[in-house]
C-alpha cells in the first residue's frame, strides 16, 4: 500500500474532461465553423446581444405597461376603529397595547383612530391620532387623547 504524498495528488479519472479545442481541422469534428453553424449574429466574433433582445423588435418588457408600486412606508401606519377600542380590556391605550392585543401589526409605528363602530366606555389614548369624528366620539364617552 503506497502512501499518498501532496506532490502526487491528482483529480479522479474523468472528473476533468479535456477542454474542447474548436477550429482545429475537419478531423476534430469542430473544424471550419467551430460548432457555430453558418452565418448570423451568433456565429460572429463578439456577436452577442443583451437579454431580452428580439432582433430590433420592441422587446416584451417595453411593450407591456408599467404597473404597480409598493411604498416602503406602507406598513408603518394603520387605522383602528372605535369598535376595536371598545373590545380592548384596558382603558389606557397606546401603540404597544394595540400590538400586544393583535389589533395592529408589529411593524406599525403610526396609528389613527377612525369613526367606525360605537364606543360606550372611557378610553385614554396616548401617542395615537384620531379623526375629528372619532375624537368627538371618544370625548363624548368620557375619554381623551393625550
Amino acid at each position: 500500500m503506497s502512501e499518498t504524498q501532496l506532490n502526487t495528488l491528482k483529480p479522479a479519472a474523468g472528473s476533468h474532461p479535456a477542454r474542447r479545442r474548436v477550429g482545429r481541422g475537419i478531423g476534430s469534428g469542430f473544424g471550419k465553423t467551430a460548432g457555430r453553424g453558418h452565418k448570423g449574429q451568433k456565429s460572429r466574433t463578439g456577436g452577442f446581444h443583451k437579454v431580452g433582445f428580439e432582433g430590433g423588435q420592441m422587446p416584451l418588457q417595453r411593450r407591456l405597461p408599467k404597473r404597480g408600486f409598493t411604498a416602503m412606508n406602507q406598513h408603518l401606519s394603520a387605522e383602528v376603529r372605535l369598535s376595536d377600542l371598545e373590545r380592548l380590556p384596558v382603558d389606557q391605550v397606546d401603540v404597544q397595547v394595540l400590538k400586544q392585543a393583535g389589533v395592529i401589526g408589529q411593524a406599525v409605528r403610526y396609528v389613527k383612530v377612525i369613526k367606525s363602530g360605537e364606543l360606550s366606555r372611557k378610553v385614554v389614548l396616548s401617542g395615537i391620532s384620531a379623526t375629528a369624528g372619532a375624537r368627538s366620539a371618544i370625548e363624548a364617552a368620557g375619554g381623551s387623547l393625550a
